[in-house]
């Protein structure tokens, strides 16, 4: 096995040998094997043991053991203890879900702190295998299909070609000792019960089933390459980046036969999971959306626009006439000027005697109109976001300052003609939106 190991550390993992490893060890089989390949290279290394105090004192005799094992050995060794159960309720998630947040965050923290390059887990062929089915039961893409990966950022998992019966020999024929955990043994989660129950049962159907599903991995792995590259080409003939959306043009979507397939390729990043929602969503009405955790994904008129999602600020705030400046929910600035200076769409002139205080600062509303500036007629602002083409958000970010519910501007974009500096002007205000 170490003469495998090695030869796979040079094919796949060659960038370790220079590098700083932090190894993840809970004590248990998989992770003792991890150890005592990883010492029989010259890589760099040191140990990383999380207790999440689920198992009372056997816990902390896995803890203990770990210990003991790099004072014997001289290897240098970080140590956590976490309160699992109320960081899980706190957060309001599953017990496996919290232990995952709370080892991964701890082994980045160690990775800054303590200039580790990468960090190590004993994750094997049968770890592999269970992910697979656990996605699949569940309903996945391609994606969830290719397992898990060797390596993601700075998280390596190089014992993935190994299977349980392989780190088992090794481990007796190296004379290695481990902790055994008897949460191991217990049906209460989804993984143990397809450990259990359902791959002895495929393994029984086909003794050579570990190594025809390592091929499969393979060709999955190979057809979700294949895939990405063709995704990127076509992101860049049917997506525009902004600053912080994406317009996905339906125009171009709509013309490729499997356009969902690209939209799940693109939109699965951002935590998305409706799909047949999403998909309905490009022949719904404009003003649809639907939201990850932390975007929403909108129609609007023949595109689709995926953004993170922000607190809708609403409300009145007001400007006394002797402010010379707002700072919430925008910025503005107000002086008196001698005379009218180049304006652009952040700053007008507007004749002082013509307003009344306290001004106000609003969102838009149906049935609201002004006189664009330059024009003697009025318009509705709904009209106006037609003819200039705004999108559902550009409308929704627009806000309006107005006098005596008269609008003086629609900040950023268009003056009212009646606030205008004329010849008969006495006090010129210069408003400038930063």
């Amino acid at each position: 096995m170490f003469s495998k190991f090695q030869n796979h550390l040079s094919a796949h993992f060659p960038f370790l040998q220079k590098a700083k490893l932090l190894i993840a060890v809970s004590g248990g089989l998989d992770s003792m094997v991890l150890l005592d390949l990883i010492s029989k290279t010259n890589i760099d290394f040191a140990v990383a043991h999380c207790n999440f105090q689920l198992r009372g004192v056997e816990s902390d005799e896995d803890e203990n053991f770990v210990q003991s094992y790099c004072k014997e050995n001289s290897i240098q060794g970080f140590f956590q203890k976490f309160d699992t159960q109320q960081f899980a309720k706190d957060e309001k998630v599953s017990i496996q879900v919290a232990a995952r947040k709370l080892r991964y965050e701890w082994f980045y923290e160690l990775l800054a702190t303590e200039n580790f390059d990468f960090v190590a887990t004993a994750h094997h062929l049968d770890d592999q295998l269970e992910t697979f089915l656990i996605h699949f039961s569940r309903g996945t893409g391609l994606d969830g299909l290719c397992g898990i990966p060797s390596q993601n950022d700075k998280i390596i998992r190089p014992l993935l070609i190994f299977s349980r019966a392989e780190f088992e020999t090794f481990a007796n024929e190296n004379y290695l000792q481990w902790r055994e955990d008897s949460s191991n043994a217990s049906d209460k989660y989804v993984r143990n019960k397809i450990r259990h129950h359902v791959v002895p049962l495929l393994k029984e159907l086909n003794p050579s089933f570990l190594d025809s599903f390592q091929n499969t991995i393979q060709n999955l792995k190979q057809a979700q390459s294949l895939v990405d590259d063709a995704s990127r080409i076509v992101y860049r003939k049917v997506v525009q980046d902004l600053a912080n959306q994406k317009l996905i043009n339906l125009n171009e979507l709509l013309q490729l036969p499997n356009y969902q397939a690209y939209l799940y390729q693109w939109l699965m990043p951002f935590g998305f999971s409706a799909w047949q929602d999403i998909y309905d969503l490009v022949y719904a009405q404009s003003g649809k959306q639907i939201f990850s955790e932390h975007f929403r994904l909108l129609k609007d008129r023949e595109q689709l626009i995926v953004e993170p999602k922000t607190i809708q600020i609403s409300g009145d705030f007001y400007i006394d006439q002797n402010q010379y400046e707002l700072n919430f929910p925008l910025k503005l600035k107000f002086c008196n000027v001698s005379s009218v200076l180049i304006s652009d769409a952040k700053t007008i002139f507007v004749d002082a005697d013509t307003l009344k205080f306290p001004l106000k600062l609003r969102k838009w509303q149906e049935g609201d109109y002004f006189y664009p500036f330059g024009m003697n007629s009025k318009k509705k602002l709904s009209k106006f976001f037609k003819d200039e083409k705004f999108s559902l958000v550009d409308k929704e970010n627009t806000w309006l300052l107005c006098s005596d519910n008269q609008i003086v501007w629609l900040v950023g974009k268009r003056m009212d003609n009646r606030f205008k500096v004329t010849e008969n002007t006495k006090t010129i205000l210069k408003i400038a939106v930063l």
